[in-house]
């Protein structure tokens, strides 16, 4: 009997429920290669968390391997937190069985002595974050995959602060969750001792909103503008209520909904992919723009922290902007009017990572705030924002390429609330000297330069493709690039070496010309691929664009 039979006669014969064990047949039955990737390994906890397909086996998001999870992380909190009464916010988005294993979550906190607050109803990852530090709690648990396909669900904890766990937290916590290698080892059930499980609902959102609506800078242009046209699509997901209400909240009267995808259901039953990263997301979106004559259009993914758009150009065409045009508008309309209100000076800050545009560096400098660059994913910029606030530091904002952005320092993480109402009161400060947004970004590239970012993601699955990868990152190594597009390479980082980056060590390449490109390699960490992030700067930065991917991914 193979290794993954073993594990499924073990689930079989062990104290696992009739459901489960009916299921684990069916699949052995009618899916035998289903069956075998169900159980040929155990689901990894990693630094960011479980995340994987829905199903029966060891391999799967399931109550067992989400327990399992919950059990190393109370086992973290009570031998390394020391309040006598440590809590956990629990929060979880419209994903099928996101409320069952955020129930289960809370039952095994509770089971362990710990005391819960879990929201009543679905609620953003953001909301989330910032309820952490509202209640004080020792961590966060967020049950969602993010913007993945229907099939997968996740488990997402944060930290005291509100941020993503970092090292060496984040390994201290994976090691704990290792050591639990059975579901019996989980306190599925309350003992003597069980934390109490509070519920928590409308007085959180209000707090939430309330300072959201404190970061206003323009208020007066929002009520006086407030009839600009914003088509929203939540995309099924946690955004359907908070970002509709925040921007009423801010005058904005004309909030065009599309019905279909309001409805909060796991099955994405409106699109392939509920990623705002996507055009195809938000098509329905986009037709109901022209339907109504809509200004701009809004998406957010299921759990709300990530933000898409679109804006009219000047012939009357919606068209989509990326995650770096967003970052550096938001970024340029935000430190102009920090400018306008003397609200900068010494300690103010900017944060974005590595693969996110130079425009921000450039936006930033010209008006002398400094940036700080971290590695992939918003945990690194919320870092920052935590060992800047001990030193009497101000984040002001930051974003990454993968439409993720925020404002102010009440979230630690991305956030499509703040964003949102940011993009609207960018537009009517737009609007109030004359321009679109659309406009508003050439009138950038014409003061910065124009910029132009593209992504590609090259896959090699299995394990041969691992390995292909992983040579591909020892040849740039050896033979580094020494002309980007006919200019010179005239920097080299390699964020393998942590004692000349100043990050934590990364498998990350990034290469700098003299013309101001940058190309930067870094494989996956959760998926088989290879990402070349390019960045070109010129009038002619298109054409750079298309040379760049020939130079380095034919």
């Amino acid at each position: 009997m193979k290794e993954f039979e073993q594990k499924a006669q073990a689930w079989l014969e062990g104290d696992f429920d009739q459901q489960t064990k009916i299921a684990i047949i069916q699949l052995r039955n009618n899916d035998p290669a289903g069956f075998e990737d169900a159980f040929y390994k155990n689901l990894e906890f990693g630094t960011g968390g479980l995340r994987g397909i829905m199903g029966v086996g060891t391999n799967r998001m399931n109550r067992y391997t989400v327990g399992m999870a919950t059990q190393g992380l109370a086992n973290y909190i009570l031998s390394h937190c020391k309040e006598e009464d440590p809590k956990v916010v629990i929060s979880y988005d419209s994903r099928n069985n996101s409320k069952e294993f955020a129930r289960i979550t809370a039952d095994v906190l509770s089971a362990n002595g710990i005391h819960v607050y879990i929201f009543d109803n679905i609620r953003p990852t953001p909301e989330m974050s910032y309820a952490v530090r509202l209640k004080g709690a020792v961590a966060g648990v967020m049950i969602t995959a993010s913007h993945n396909p229907k099939e997968y669900n996740g488990y997402k904890v944060s930290w005291s602060d509100g941020g993503q766990v970092t090292s060496p937290v984040d390994k201290d916590i994976v090691a704990e969750v290792a050591k639990i290698t059975d579901p019996s080892m989980v306190k599925f059930e309350a003992g003597l001792r069980c934390g109490e499980i509070e519920a928590m609902g409308a007085e959180v959102d209000e707090c939430y909103l309330r300072d959201l609506l404190s970061l206003s800078l323009s208020p007066d242009l929002c009520e006086k503008h407030g009839d600009l046209k914003i088509v929203y699509t939540p995309l099924h997901g946690c955004g359907v209520r908070m970002i509709p209400e925040i921007l009423k909240r801010k005058g904005f009267k004309n909030i065009i909904h599309v019905p279909e995808q309001d409805i909060s259901d796991g099955n994405f039953p409106t699109v392939i992919s509920p990623n705002p990263e996507e055009p195809a997301a938000l098509k329905m979106a986009l037709e109901k723009a022209d339907e109504t004559g809509a200004d701009l259009v809004m998406g957010s993914d299921p759990d709300a922290d990530r933000l898409g758009i679109a804006v009219r150009d000047n012939d009357g065409k919606m068209v989509l902007f990326n995650g770096n045009q967003t970052a550096a508008m938001l970024t340029y309309y935000i430190l102009n009017r920090w400018n306008d209100l003397h609200k900068l000076g010494e300690g103010k800050y900017v944060v974005k990572t590595i693969v996110t545009t130079e425009l921000i560096t450039d936006i930033c400098k010209s008006f002398n705030v400094p940036v700080y660059n971290v590695l992939t994913g918003f945990k690194y910029i919320a870092e920052v924002v935590k060992r800047n606030e001990a030193e009497g530091g101000e984040f002001i904002c930051g974003g990454e390429e993968s439409y993720g952005f925020n404002v102010g320092e009440f979230v630690r993480d991305k956030d499509a609330q703040v964003a949102a109402m940011m993009v609207a009161e960018c537009a009517a400060w737009a609007a109030e000297q004359g321009m679109s947004l659309y406009q508003l970004m050439q009138r950038i590239y014409r003061e910065y330069g124009y910029r132009k970012e593209g992504l590609v993601s090259v896959v090699r699955k299995g394990i041969s493709g691992a390995r292909e990868i992983q040579q591909m990152m020892v040849d740039l190594r050896a033979n580094p690039p020494k002309e980007l597009c006919g200019s010179p390479v005239t920097k080299v980082i390699d964020y393998l070496e942590p004692e000349k980056t100043g990050q934590p060590s990364s498998n990350v390449l990034q290469f700098f010309d003299e013309a101001g490109d940058v190309v930067s390699v870094r494989p996956s960490g959760t998926e088989p691929k290879i990402k070349f992030y390019f960045g070109a700067k010129g009038d002619d930065a298109d054409a750079k664009i298309a040379a760049l991917k020939k130079q380095f991914c034919q």
